[in-house]
């Protein structure tokens, strides 16, 4: 099998094209390319596909073969992709996903795509839309609300970005032990679909560090519906302005909610890291 590997600020997945390759069972190959050790490596796997209602589709894999609704960092990639291998010569593109159709502009320098600003669409905020269980059925917002995870009480804002976040704040981002307190988060009965977990820390009202457990892939470098939602939820709180720069380990995005159309955008770079070819194991592929 074909693939190119690709990173956001360092979310870095495993890209696919479709219109020639064929997998017939995603989940198990998504696992196999993952493996930081005996694969690839990678957050898992994206399948670049035709599509009947926009210009592509975005099939998303995490690394333990769970399907991902969204990734800002990786439709990022499928943008450079496309247009770097010569699928499209369109530098505005639509992009199918299961968290909807999301449409994409593209920065182009010397032929190559270098940044790409992505409508993400409207945040979700029923705790229905999410999903996220409310501590009172009449709730119609998760905003700021206590959540205890191993007899600690944090407070949480849930967003979709098409998949769900849960957002808390915390005084040091840094110092914190993710792969202790990540999968308590994600597994968290009130998360009847699993969460991705963003802690924030507000640096001023235009700058905010976070760190992100992704449901599925555990910790990593960046993601990017996860600095929408942290960005919506600090908007909702009334941490930041409306427009934000979003650090992460693996680097800045810049979003802003456009609160009157209700549209998030995210802007930021897309790299392909090398483009290569694996031996999948009989039956698999």
């Amino acid at each position: 099998m074909k693939f190119t590997k690709m990173q956001g600020l360092g979310n870095d997945y495993v890209y696919v094209n479709c219109f020639k390759e064929k997998i017939d069972n995603p989940p198990e190959v998504a696992k196999i390319v993952s493996d930081r050790h005996f694969g690839i490596g990678s957050d898992g796997l994206i399948m670049i596909n035709p599509s009947k209602v926009a210009d592509f589709e975005m099939e998303m894999y995490n690394a333990d073969g769970s399907r991902g609704e969204m990734c800002g960092n990786g439709i990022r990639c499928v943008a450079k992709y496309v247009y770097d291998y010569g699928l499209t010569d369109k530098t505005s593109i639509s992009v199918e996903t299961l968290g909807g159709i999301k449409y994409l502009d593209l920065t182009v320098e010397d032929g190559k795509v270098n940044l790409v600003k992505v409508d993400m669409g409207s945040p979700r905020l029923a705790p229905s839309q999410i999903p996220i269980v409310p501590e009172n059925p009449e709730d119609t917002r998760i905003i700021d609300a206590p959540l205890e995870v191993e007899g600690k009480i944090y407070y949480m804002t849930g967003v979709s970005m098409g998949n769900p976040h849960t957002v808390v704040y915390v005084d040091d981002v840094k110092g914190l032990d993710l792969l202790k307190i990540g999968p308590s988060f994600e597994n968290h009965k009130r998360f009847p679909e699993r969460i991705n977990t963003e802690f924030a820390h507000v640096l001023d009202r235009k700058t905010v560090e976070m760190r992100v457990w992704e449901r599925g892939s555990g910790e990593t470098l960046a993601c990017g519906t996860g600095a929408c939602a942290t960005t919506v939820a600090c908007i909702l709180n009334d941490k930041t302005e409306n427009e934000v720069t979003v650090h992460l380990l693996g680097g800045d995005l810049k979003i802003r909610w456009d609160r009157e159309a209700n549209q998030v955008y995210m802007t930021g770079p897309a790299t392909v890291v090398f483009d290569g070819e694996i031996t999948l194991p009989d039956g698999i592929a």
